[in-house]
């Protein structure tokens, strides 16, 4: 693979510019949870509260959230990993926890698996052979590291706990998966895999958080998640179709097949076919 360095590290800089937005995010509005936490310490459960999450959790699984519609797909409904995810989704919330500080943990589980994923693909032999593209998987994962803080944070902010483990249901796929890495397209596959849970269960999760500062640091981490999605399509593409030789910065766009310009991107509108539901990494 060419690369320009110069060129991908403005690459990377941009991406840090959508990072500093979620960190804004989150200094913005931790004195406000903070105060938030406090008020609700002590206070009975909200039942009008849960009763809308169960009404609002209803219509994301009837339109194939929660990662329903990508085993349907699949067909995976009816096999043994379809039953487990299943009954994850189907379990009721408690009323007893807190949603968002649900949706805050389960972020935080996912955040921390991403972490250990790059971390063992920057530990491959093969991986180390570019060092431009170690330094964009370190800052990738730098990132992921500093969501699971910022979430772990808000989670804190509003009475809950810090969640240090990964994410119960994506452990075992990527320990499974990771001594099979044995080359680039094997690493972006699981890579894509993880990103994509990430941005479709901060997208599913959206509607669900009750609190303005929580879906904002949501949302500008959904924005990072989705640009290194987006990257890691157009790369595992090009591998796919036998041209690594376009993985390069700058390109040569004229060589570029014709679907380069949307196979980052889809579908206009992003369905969060492998959203993991709330509680799914909660404490």
């Amino acid at each position: 693979m060419r690369l320009d360095e110069p060129r991908l590290n403005e690459l990377i800089v941009e991406s840090e510019d959508l990072q500093s937005d979620a960190r804004r995010s989150l200094a913005a509005g931790m004195s406000d949870l903070r105060e938030i936490g406090g008020s609700r310490r002590g206070r009975p459960v909200d039942l009008d509260a849960v009763r809308e999450y169960g009404v609002q959790r209803r219509r994301i699984l009837q339109r194939g959230g929660f990662g329903m519609g990508a085993l349907a797909a699949r067909g995976l409904l009816g096999t043994g990993i379809g039953t487990a995810i299943a009954g994850i989704v189907a379990r009721p919330v408690a009323a007893q926890e807190n949603v968002d500080v649900q949706i805050l943990n389960t972020a935080s589980s996912l955040e921390n698996l991403a972490v250990a994923a790059y971390a063992a693909a920057l530990g491959l032999p093969f991986f180390a052979e570019n060092a431009t593209v170690v330094a964009f998987a370190e800052t990738t994962m730098s990132q992921h590291t500093e969501h699971g803080a910022a979430f772990n944070a808000q989670a804190v902010a509003l009475g809950g706990a810090e969640q240090t483990g990964t994410n119960p249901k994506y452990t075992p796929i990527v320990e499974e998966a990771t001594p099979g890495l044995v080359d680039y397209p094997a690493v972006v596959a699981l890579a894509s895999t993880l990103e994509e849970v990430a941005q479709d269960t901060y997208l599913a999760n959206l509607s669900l958080l009750t609190e303005p500062d929580i879906k904002a640091l949501m949302g500008s981490v959904m924005a990072v998640e989705t640009q290194h999605l987006a990257t890691l399509r157009a790369v595992g593409a090009l591998l796919a179709g036998g041209a690594p030789q376009l993985i390069a910065i700058p390109t040569d766009l004229a060589a570029l097949p014709a679907a380069a310009g949307s196979v980052a991107f889809p579908a206009a509108f992003e369905e969060p076919q492998l959203a993991s539901p709330p509680e799914e990494g909660a404490l």
